[in-house]
């Protein structure tokens, strides 16, 4: 990096944390729990594309937390076709939300990675997850006492990509964005958010998507070495 940084911000899921993998474990758990008779794999590959859709319009105010949790298990199920009433949809989605956090699969490379990171910077989470959700994953994954702030939607009250929850991570943190970084997954919400503000960003593109040229990206975490 050309300026000297003090300060290092993570998004979590599909960054750190693996939410893919463990949110297939937690699909696996609940609907054996419950006896209902889908394919697991056809679930959970349709439930990806859907889950980020309401994601995005979630991270748009254009869905509430609760319609995002009922709406992606309502259209998972719509699409192969199976009859289930919303009482068991709202049971499925707490469930969800309640054995999702104890699946704690980590990116390869992030535990080297953060004890690298730890004596040089100060680390910090920017996060669209809810509050103690986010905190269930860090500590179960036993990542917790890497950072020293954890901003997240709810308590910043504004959602990435909007340059507020930046602001406010910035100032709980103490930090300067010009010694700052970010560095995330999502290109519109991590990235161009950070950037928007000031603060440089490096994306983690394990995908290899296409971004533009002059975007900092690494494929893997332990590659973040060759910026830090």
């Amino acid at each position: 990096m050309e300026t000297t940084i003090s300060d290092i911000f993570f998004d979590l899921d599909h960054t750190l944390w693996d939410f893919e993998k463990n949110s297939a474990m937690a699909f696996e758990t609940i609907l054996k729990k419950h006896g209902i008779p889908v394919d697991i794999a056809h679930f959970v590959a349709l439930y990806v594309p859907i889950n980020s859709k309401y994601w995005k319009l979630y991270q748009d105010d254009q869905v509430t937390q609760e319609q995002l949790r009922y709406g992606r298990l309502k259209d998972v199920f719509d699409s192969i076709g199976y009859e289930i009433s919303d009482d068991v949809i709202h049971l499925l989605a707490e469930e969800y939300i309640h054995y999702l956090p104890q699946y704690n699969h980590l990116f390869e490379g992030t535990i080297e990675l953060l004890d690298y990171l730890k004596p040089k910077y100060k680390l910090h989470i920017i996060t669209n997850g809810f509050n103690q959700i986010q905190f269930n994953k860090l500590k179960n994954s036993n990542i917790d006492h890497y950072f020293e702030t954890v901003t997240n939607s709810e308590n910043a009250g504004f959602k990435k990509p909007n340059p507020q929850i930046f602001h406010y991570a910035l100032e709980i943190s103490n930090s300067k964005r010009e010694t700052s970084v970010m560095i995330g997954d999502n290109i519109e919400a991590d990235i161009e958010g950070a950037l928007n503000v000031g603060i440089d960003a490096i994306m983690f593109n394990e995908h290899n998507i296409e971004v533009a040229e002059n975007i900092k990206q690494v494929n893997t975490l332990l590659a973040l070495k060759n910026y830090l």
